[in-house]
């Protein structure tokens, strides 16, 4: 099963860690190496181990210890071909590039990576979904609205990591930010308030959802509190009460943990002899090892609690 842990999210740095069996793949690198490192160890995760690292664009707040990080470590990044060209200009070590196109996919160990574009004001940003075959993982980071596509990509997700970056009334009375900063913000290039993000949770809500995790917090337009609360209302009220809401800390790790539900394991009954279909003894009732011969006399009548099925 996937596992998923978040390294840090927030205006100041983003990162999270998706691994399977062997595989580990860093989303993003926006802290510095230094606490990329520092929040892998405490994982339990030798940051020299990693097996990728997947860019979702090229924001610094997203690639910001990418060069570093790289120095010491002949680990492959995967980008667009766009985001490739901007982030590579930025950094001198011989980072090791894998470019892909935003829609396509692609496999590292036994996961299968689908990206898919978004509407952001960056070059060519994309999202994610990781799929082992068992579980599916959505990673959502930042993006402007909602598209329909985006909808259809993240359909069926067991957990899904997305922003929900402000509350609308916090971001509408701040006072330090201008009114263009604000519209920046809100706009549909910009990053996703509490209720665009619990109108995606809620459109792709299903049986299978298990956990939802909400990133790019803004320290002063909203708050974990209110975050949580406005999506996990609006998944109570469409009967998902029992989906688990957590936000992602931008100053911590939050630990691994699973992406989907644990499987319960059906335990079925030993078959004892195994019946040819053509047999006359198909309807024949199981019998002891060693039976006692029947008792002199006529046959008993039939009994149905013999017969049950």
């Amino acid at each position: 099963m996937l596992h998923l842990a978040v390294l840090g999210s927030g205006s100041s740095g983003n990162s999270a860690l998706v691994c399977h069996e062997e595989t580990r793949i860093l989303v993003d690198a926006g802290l510095s190496a230094r606490q990329l490192c520092t929040r892998l160890s405490e994982l339990g995760v030798d940051p020299d181990s990693l097996t990728a690292i997947v860019l979702t664009h090229e924001h610094g707040d997203h690639t910001r210890g990418l060069e570093v990080f790289c120095r010491k470590r002949e680990v492959p990044v995967y980008a667009t071909i766009h985001t490739c060209a901007i982030v590579r200009e930025n950094v001198g070590a011989a980072v090791r590039w894998r470019q892909f196109e935003a829609g396509h996919s692609f496999r590292i160990g036994r996961i299968d990576i689908h990206s898919f574009s978004v509407p952001h004001d960056a070059v060519d940003p994309v999202g994610f979904l990781f799929d082992n075959g068992e579980s599916r993982l959505g990673i959502l980071s930042d993006v402007g609205h909602v598209t329909k596509a985006i909808l259809d990509r993240l359909d069926g997700v067991d957990t899904l990591f997305a922003e929900a970056n402000y509350d609308d009334v916090l971001l509408m009375n701040d006072t330090k930010r201008p009114w263009s900063t604000k519209q920046r913000i809100s706009n549909r290039h910009g990053h996703l308030s509490n209720e665009q993000t619990a109108d995606l949770v809620c459109s792709i809500a299903s049986n299978q959802l298990h956990r939802v995790v909400l990133g790019h917090l803004s320290s002063d337009c909203n708050t974990p509190e209110i975050a949580v609360a406005a999506i996990a209302k609006r998944l109570e009220a469409s009967g998902f009460a029992g989906v688990e809401v957590e936000c992602a800390d931008r100053h911590c790790a939050i630990p691994l943990r699973p992406v989907a539900k644990a499987r319960e394991r059906v335990e079925t009954a030993p078959i004892l002899e195994e019946i040819a279909a053509d047999s006359l003894r198909v309807c024949e009732p199981l019998r002891a090892a060693a039976p006692s011969p029947p008792a002199p006399g006529p046959s008993p009548e039939w009994s149905q609690t013999e017969w049950a099925f």
